[in-house]
């Protein structure tokens, strides 16, 4: 996740960031040795996942891991497992403070940040660092950021990027036999109130996309903080679930099968093809059996962005999309920055478009960039990205032949909320769209709205959103990730409202599919009573 347009370079610039980042605090001399002490969390905006504000003295006798991100970023979102994978094998001795420093406007809330610890199941504290002072303070330059402290308050590493749990691991390892023989480490596990399971009880999580099937009166939804798949009719009538609640990769039958936060999915007959996101795989749900089975990803995530192999022997990295094209599925490859393509016949995959860097450029298909693929969508010619890190549309030819051009949007750093034409037009991190009628829906997800783009003129208008009128006003969407238009209708996942929401196209009346027979899985169900 940059910040500057020089992020392609960042990762091969680390340790001289790591530096500089260094360089910047207040330090002593203990005999030749110059001590880097950790600043305060000055300027912090609120404190969440915890009861109250946390000073460096609460955390003396800790090994304490910084973790500066912000909820948008692909690679600040790979970084979490390794992060809870240190938590658990160190709970006496370690302490993870997340500091979220935002790039988006709507990423400044408390609300936001508090959805995001939700939906990505964050189980540390942290902190809203809304005016970069902290970040500022420690001298971070690239999302994400990792700064570790010893139990004295001296900063012992520093490092930018995602990959780096065995470093971490050696270094608390370090850590612990030194403090352990200075005994200055202190080994009582610290408690912390977690916001986990707050909104809990409602029959879907954070969904972040939805696929309807008017000619089989099917509607399938990604309930990706559930970790499964929710198969309903078209008027919310429980038909299926796939997947067990509860985090994990395991094919099998549907009440057995594991997923990991879903969310794209595609639907070729009686086969829905599912992007299971931080599972890195692309999986296959056989409607009519019941059985969940693997297509495409190892299980681990992908460093190589060539890809061209069979399906079943290449690392994917964080699939966000699908979009099915006669037998070749296109997958929004966010955590790759890029998109490729799945042959069905073959079952083969490779990188289609995108060299891979974080960025927006146009040209060639395999030298244009992308910034986190979200969202696909195609009117049988073009296949057109939610292009999200650069809050854009973007433009693909499906025949393997031509150019990537930008409809709508300028750069990492462009984003806003404003309608018009051409370089006028702003939008706030879109992660889905939709066509249907000459024009492309889009989920403008920061803004809260659905907008129209007219790919002919790139002119983009609201179409949806803000408040609902009247004295008790309220947002008729909270952050949509996901839309799909059908029969006459379009269905929105409002992600961050935990529901799905009915569109009719002609009339613009909105209402809430009312779910029958689906319920949170017994997992949470468990763990809500016991909070």
């Amino acid at each position: 996740m940059p910040l500057s347009r020089l992020w392609p370079l960042a990762l091969l610039l680390v340790p001289v960031v790591a530096l500089m980042l260094l360089l910047k605090q207040p330090s002593t001399v203990q005999g030749q040795q110059r001590v880097f002490k950790a600043p305060e969390f000055e300027g912090a905006a609120g404190w969440l996942n915890t009861a109250g504000p946390l000073k460096m003295a609460d955390l003396r006798g800790k090994i304490v891991i910084l973790d500066f991100w912000t909820l948008c970023c692909i690679n600040c979102i790979h970084i979490l497992p390794d992060l809870d994978k240190l938590e658990k094998k160190y709970p006496n001795e370690l302490v993870v403070i997340g500091v979220h420093t935002p790039k988006f406007d709507s990423e400044k809330s408390n609300e936001s940040i508090r959805k995001a610890i939700l939906r990505y199941e964050i189980s540390h504290p942290v902190v809203n660092d809304a005016n970069k002072t902290i970040w500022t303070a420690y001298g971070a330059r690239a999302w994400p950021t990792i700064v570790m402290i010893d139990p004295e308050g001296t900063i012992v590493y520093a490092e930018s990027g995602e990959g780096q749990y065995e470093e971490l691991d050696r270094e608390i390892q370090r850590q612990i036999r030194i403090h352990k023989a200075k005994k200055t480490l202190n080994t009582r596990p610290m408690k912390f109130e977690l916001a986990r399971f707050s909104e809990g009880g409602s029959p879907l999580f954070f969904p972040g996309k939805v696929l309807a099937d008017p000619p089989s009166d099917r509607l399938f939804i990604a309930d990706s903080t559930h970790h499964r798949i929710v198969i309903t009719d078209l008027n919310g009538q429980k038909i299926a679930i796939a997947g067990s609640g509860e985090s994990g990769y395991k094919d099998g039958s549907f009440a057995t099968a594991q997923f990991n936060d879903p969310q794209g999915m595609a639907l070729r007959g009686d086969t829905l093809y599912v992007a299971d996101r931080k599972n890195h795989l692309i999986r296959a749900l056989d409607l009519k059996k019941q059985i969940v089975s693997t297509v495409a990803g190892t299980g681990e995530q992908g460093r190589d962005r060539e890809g061209d192999g069979p399906a079943r022997k290449i690392a994917l990295n964080s699939p966000w999309d699908l979009l099915l094209h006669d037998d070749r599925l296109f997958i929004a490859m966010a955590g790759h920055h890029q998109i490729w393509l799945l042959d069905l016949k073959k079952n083969t995959i490779a990188a289609y478009a995108g060299d891979g860097g974080e960025d927006l450029i146009d040209g060639p298909l395999n030298r244009s960039r992308f910034a986190q693929p979200s969202g696909l969508t195609s009117d049988g010619k073009t296949l057109y990205v939610a292009d999200s890190e650069t809050s854009s549309v973007r433009a693909v030819p499906l025949t393997g032949r031509g150019s990537v051009t930008t409809l709508v949007g300028e750069d990492l750093f462009y984003f806003g909320d404003q309608d018009g034409t051409g370089r006028e037009v702003k939008l706030q991190h879109a992660l889905g769209v939709a066509y249907h009628d000459g024009l492309i829906y889009i989920a403008d997800t920061y803004n809260s709205k659905i907008k129209t783009l007219d790919p002919r003129t790139r002119t983009v208008k609201t179409w949806l959103g803000g408040e609902e009128p009247g004295w008790l006003a309220t947002p008729l969407f909270n952050e949509p990730g996901g839309l799909h238009i059908a029969g006459g209708k379009m269905y929105v996942a409002d992600t961050n409202a935990h529901r799905i929401r009915v569109v009719d196209l002609k009339t613009k009346k909105l209402s809430t599919l009312r779910l029958r027979g689906v319920e949170a899985p017994q997992s949470v169900s468990s763990a809500n009573s016991k909070e």
